[in-house]
């Protein structure tokens, strides 16, 4: 059996993870989901069909433009340097090749919510 590719089912999917997370909140930004942290800091972000590209994704950020592109040059099927996100060492994740590998998700998720969290929650265990 395939799994769900539609976009809708994918984003519920990164949804449920996303607000799985300590004081983590959804806002539509740009009319797509956005997921905020404590302060209204945003730590993931879903894309679909952005401009027409095709692409559902996760975009996380990394630590930086370094790890960005290391991601990019180790498997570029998976990740991609995003729009406007890209250039401040965001990365995209490839939710539409039918071969999701949700833990890989969450992992993304949590780290990258870690890096937006105040202290007190970046801290908690998980």
């Amino acid at each position: 059996m395939r799994a769900d590719t539609r976009p809708d089912s994918l984003i519920d999917r990164v949804r449920t993870l996303a607000l799985a997370l300590p004081e983590a909140e959804e806002k539509l930004s740009h009319g797509a989901p956005g997921f905020f942290v404590h302060g209204g800091k945003l730590f993931a972000y879903c894309s679909a069909n952005h401009h027409g590209d095709g692409i559902v994704a996760l975009l996380v950020k990394t630590s930086g433009v370094e790890e960005q592109a290391s991601l990019i040059e180790r498997d570029s099927d998976l990740y991609f340097r995003p729009a406007y996100f890209g250039p401040a060492g965001w990365i995209g994740i490839r939710l539409d090749t039918g071969d999701v590998d949700w833990g890989h998700i969450d992992d993304w998720l949590t780290r990258s919510w870690r890096a937006s969290a105040p202290k007190r929650l970046a801290s908690m265990p998980l």
